[in-house]
């Protein structure tokens, strides 16, 4: 019972004008009631203190089906607390030490999320929009066939939409400052790799605007025609429609109303709630936190630290019922 009196004991490390994060003090305890009292933090939204005993379950039991099993549960809970570089550095680890393992595939998906979420508005950067594109992408192809997929399939939509409205930001820009050619430039990269965004229609009409400047009417009226015959009811549409005519050079479509297409109407979401949990255990059931911790069931509770969580976390019930089974297969 030694180790139930000092089983919430934290250590506070801490340095000169630096306050580090609570570090649990060493002591010897079983594995199950390390990792089940990690899955019961998690569970009640405490990221910081999941992280430390899982950390517990590695350094106390290395190579052991559990510490990989720990692994992916603390690459959840950084991201779950939005540090996303840790994250990013656990689901790498696991795919570098088990890269065979069936967990893999959720690591790979984990850390396509934490690029995802680090993505942010068009005015700025978009580093991290590139790697988010590419990790989904290469859920996608690697594992098409799983709900990990079927979720990167719907932010690569929403991915390529950033990416075109970036190029949309800076085309308008050259526009304002008189370098039609370069802006040009920019909206027919819209129209080549993101034509089914909702940028597209708006491209096209930028288009229009920009070869009537340079006098070039044919062009002007081509890329009319283009956005006629796909967007007839869209307001871009009307607009370049008016251009065109003031001109004399009237499309065979008319505009047919004032409303736009589905995509625009689609907002870029970044919520945790859709992210798809880690995987269903594959082996023997796990131990329940309380039945872990049964021997501590007062004191546990008392010792703990109090620890707020950054954000009311989703209602989940279960989780220990969706730890991945790691088992063997990790060549």
């Amino acid at each position: 019972m030694a180790f139930v009196a000092g089983f919430a004991v934290l250590a506070l490390a801490g340095c000169a004008g630096k306050e580090k994060k609570p570090r649990l003090a060493y002591e010897e305890r079983p594995v199950e009631l390390l990792y089940a009292t990690g899955a019961d933090r998690l569970d009640r939204g405490l990221w910081n203190q999941a992280v430390q005993y899982f950390g517990e379950v590695e350094r106390q039991h290395p190579y052991s089906e559990w510490s990989r099993r720990a692994i992916l549960m603390t690459a959840y809970a950084h991201y779950q607390g939005n540090n996303y570089a840790e994250a990013i550095g656990d689901a790498d680890r696991f795919i570098s030490l088990y890269p065979g393992n069936p967990a893999a595939a959720y690591a790979h998906y984990l850390k396509a999320i934490c690029y995802f979420e680090q993505i942010v508005d068009v005015g700025r950067d978009q580093a991290a929009t590139g790697q988010a594109l590419n990790n989904l992408q290469e859920i996608v192809q690697r594992f098409p066939r799983t709900e990990y997929a079927a979720d990167a399939r719907l932010k690569i939509d929403m991915v390529n939409d950033q990416l075109a409205g970036k190029e949309m930001t800076v085309g308008r820009y050259y526009l304002r400052q008189g370098d039609t050619l370069a802006a040009i430039g920019r909206f027919k990269t819209v129209i080549d790799r993101y034509q089914t965004t909702s940028h597209a229609p708006e491209a096209l009409y930028r288009l229009v605007e920009a070869y009537l400047t340079l006098g070039l009417a044919e062009e002007a009226k081509r890329n009319g025609a283009v956005l006629g015959h796909n967007y007839p009811g869209d307001p871009w549409y009307r607009d370049a429609y008016k251009l065109l005519t003031d001109k004399g050079l009237r499309p065979a479509t008319e505009p047919t109303g004032d409303r736009r297409g589905i995509m625009s109407r689609l907002p870029f979401v970044k919520d945790k709630k859709a992210t798809v949990k880690p995987p269903a255990a594959e082996g023997p059931a796990m131990p329940t936190a309380a039945a872990a911790m049964a021997p501590a069931a007062e004191a546990a509770p008392e010792a703990a630290p109090a620890e707020a969580p950054k954000a009311a976390p989703p209602k989940r019930k279960g989780l220990l019922s969706r730890i991945p089974f790691l088992g063997d297969r990790d060549k």
